[in-house]
């Protein structure tokens, strides 16, 4: 990865830092609060008994550290966590799928105002999942024309499209159907093609049903862990196979999500345009702003700029990523168990209510 330098060495972190100036810049100063940066991860993950996570954080497009904290595989195997370990990212995945959905845009093969009921199978699908006792069903309102791709990928579809902002998972996994039927090809190819490769993500992969994680990776994935009713620490079950779906369905580590972000402000995957898209928060019929653009969350934060997603699955594993665009800073976490999710509501976009999240700002944002 020639164009990440990483820092692991946190003994050593001074002598790196200042090796260039006796007198430290205020990034320098930031640089040297590292160790306590870490030191609160520390104690957050205790507080929240995750066995283990892995952590990096991004400065102009250069990773300052990557690391890792307790254990990735059971507790009395005591595999530590590492910058290299493998999680499934969960709804992480989803600020990928929409670079795929961008990518197509530019090549002229998708359109994202485009009626969904053009393409196969969303009128049958809608009006069925309208029906389910899901949450995410509710106000679901098929009979009303005009859902688009755009509404599934921004997460405004229920109620009368455009109007409102609802996360809806289920329906950001259907957008990878439309995706596949304008070039014919399965979803987890096109993140191969579109995201991995040009990324150097050669340690992430696509899992669902029908496609199973490479042998070698499945050896370095982390097991999902939960909680039980007494509090104790437990082995959890696989989650369920799903669908090649663009809400989910990466494996990853924080490394190879760097590799991305790097990748992604570098221009290698979209346009510095589609980029601009992606960023900036989607309108609503009435003129306004709501807190999700095209797969990312964005929020205003004490002056800030935030644009992050969150990972939840429920007892097993959770991630956050976050991009503070103004300041050129990224910080990825990810977790085997679900440990990092702090309940974000589903109509809003509340990062600065994680204590993750908070640790970030107080030691690489806050003035």
């Amino acid at each position: 990865m020639p164009y990440i330098r990483i820092l692991f060495s946190l003994p050593l972190l001074a002598a790196v830092v200042f090796a260039a100036d006796d007198q430290p810049s205020e990034r320098q100063k930031k640089l040297l609060d590292i160790p306590a940066f870490v030191q609160q991860l520390e104690t957050l993950r205790q507080t929240t008994q995750i066995p283990g996570l892995s952590f990096a954080v991004l400065q102009n497009q250069t990773v300052v550290i990557a690391s890792g904290l307790g254990h990735a595989d059971d507790l009395q195997q005591g595999l530590p966590a590492t910058a290299d370990t493998l999680y499934n990212i969960a709804s992480v995945t989803k600020p990928i799928a929409a670079v795929v959905a961008l990518r197509l845009v530019e090549q002229g093969s998708l359109q994202l105002d485009q009626p969904m009921s053009n393409y196969s199978e969303w009128d049958d699908f809608c009006a069925a999942f309208s029906q389910q006792p899901s949450i995410f069903a509710q106000d679901l309102k098929c009979e009303i024309p005009g859902h688009t791709l755009r509404h599934l990928l921004s997460h405004t579809a229920t109620g009368s499209p455009g109007t409102r902002f609802s996360y809806n998972p289920v329906l950001y996994s259907w957008a990878s159907r439309p995706i596949m039927a304008v070039v014919d090809e399965p979803f987890s190819s096109l993140v191969d093609r579109y995201v991995f490769a040009p990324a150097g993500m050669h340690r992430s992969a696509r899992q669902h049903r029908d496609l199973a994680v490479p042998e070698e990776l499945a050896k370095q994935l982390a097991p999902p862990h939960r909680l039980t009713a007494e509090g104790v620490i437990e082995r959890a079950p696989k989650p369920s196979a799903q669908g090649d779906g663009a809400a989910g369905g990466v494996i990853s580590s924080v490394l190879d999500l760097a590799r991305f972000d790097v990748a992604l402000d570098q221009g290698r995957l979209i346009s510095a345009a589609s980029r601009a898209t992606m960023l900036t928060p989607t309108t609503a019929n009435n003129g306004d702003t709501l807190p999700y653009a095209i797969g990312w969350y964005v929020e205003e934060y004490q002056g800030h700029k935030l644009v992050w997603h969150s990972g939840w699955w429920e007892d097993a594993y959770s991630a956050l990523y976050i991009k503070i665009p103004a300041r050129r800073l990224t910080f990825i976490i990810l977790a085997n168990s679900e440990g990092i999710w702090w309940g974000n509501p589903l109509d809003q976009a509340a990062v600065h209510k994680s204590d993750f999240a908070q640790a970030f700002f107080q030691a690489f944002l806050l003035d």
